[in-house]
């Protein structure tokens, strides 16, 4: 036998349904009527997106984009589109780029990932967690990734370190979850590698961001954007990368979590460049007590208590004489900051590769 109770019974209106209103009831169901009906569900409350606002398709020679607070987080779509300059200033959750052709691109940061499929003769600056093409041809990416880039049936493609800089860019970076020191932009991935055949390579250190990507027409809507690819002003520190190091001799310095630990990292570059040292690599990462303890081995107790308050930034500097000059900038810069610095070039190297080694086993690369 069926259930009565499960569907919504088909019964007679009671007499007591059929009793007609009061003039009250009357009165209130026709100001009901021209009243709009509150939000049933939260979902009901958010604003209608148009999709067309979160795409750009089939455009050709023109300066488009979107500006600082139109994105918001949003996820976003470029296709189809041959010779235009494509800016977009905001943060995203994803972006793919599909069937371009001889375009420039700028993405701000990206939570998720940034994907180019069939696309050729590219010119883009890109930040986000991950970085992936397929099918693609000549591209020139500046890059700041936060895991390994990959690349897939993509030929003569050529990578550099990010910088980039406009007003809201670092304040972008934090809302899209990226740290401006996890960057692995030269450790690319080729998932389709031909024999005797390099599908990929590093751009010239001296490359101009800027003569690849230049920055928006002042007759566009983004010419008032305040745009630089300067070193100096770049949100991301700018790497050597996986290119070959110019000196035996490396140093690590490591910041604890602190007001002041980007600021201070900075700082330290700054003060390192300037007297001619490389800075290869840079990792924010959380450690545990045990991990100090198998990075470190004699420096762990020491250290222990400091990196219980949050991720530790983390340089790789290089060039000789290195650590003896960080020791030194250490003790007259940052007097009363609490940092690690390598104790001597016998141990440095020993430092530099226990703690990039375990960091990288912690991001999964």
């Amino acid at each position: 036998m069926g259930c009565f109770f499960s569907k919504k019974s088909k019964r007679k209106s009671s007499k007591k349904d059929l009793t007609p209103p009061t003039t009250e009831n009357t009165t209130n169901n026709a100001a009901s009527d021209n009243v709009e009906e509150a939000p049933k569900y939260s979902w009901d409350k958010r604003e209608k997106v148009d999709p067309k606002d979160f795409m750009l398709t089939g455009l050709k020679d023109a300066t488009v984009g979107r500006l600082p607070g139109k994105l918001n987080g949003q996820q976003f779509v470029i296709q189809e589109c041959e010779n235009c300059s494509i800016f977009i200033l905001d943060h995203s959750a994803t972006i793919t780029i599909d069937d371009c052709v001889n375009c420039r691109v700028v993405l701000g940061p990206v939570k998720g990932s940034v994907f180019f499929r069939d696309c050729k003769e590219i010119k883009c600056v890109v930040a986000c967690q991950q970085f992936r093409t397929r099918d693609c041809k000549k591209m020139e990416v500046f890059l700041c990734c936060a895991t390994q880039p990959i690349i897939e049936s993509s030929t003569g493609m050529k990578f550099g370190c990010f910088q980039y800089h406009y007003p809201e860019l670092a304040a972008h970076f934090k809302d899209a979850g990226l740290s401006v020191f996890n960057n692995n932009w030269s450790n690319v991935h080729d998932f389709t590698p031909v024999s005797g055949e390099t599908n990929w390579s590093l751009l010239p250190e001296n490359t101009s961001v800027l003569d690849c990507v230049p920055p928006p027409d002042n007759e566009s809507e983004f010419g008032s954007v305040r745009v630089s690819a300067d070193a100096q002003q770049s949100v991301v520190p700018l790497t050597h990368g996986g290119r070959r190091k110019v000196s035996e001799e490396s140093c690590l310095c490591m910041f604890f979590a602190g007001e002041h630990t980007a600021a201070n990292a900075r700082k330290l570059i700054h003060e390192a460049t300037q007297k001619g040292f490389v800075l290869i690599q840079t990792k924010e990462v959380s450690m545990r007590p045990e991990d100090v303890k198998r990075v470190f081995h004699n420096n762990a107790d020491e250290l222990t208590e400091l990196i219980t308050k949050g991720p530790v930034v983390a340089l790789e500097l290089n060039g000789d004489g290195v650590v003896e000059a960080c020791r030194k900038i250490s003790s007259e810069v940052f007097n009363g900051t609490k940092l690690f610095v390598s104790e001597n070039r016998n141990s440095s190297s020993a430092d530099v590769d226990n703690f990039f080694n375990f960091a990288d086993m912690q991001m999964g690369l």
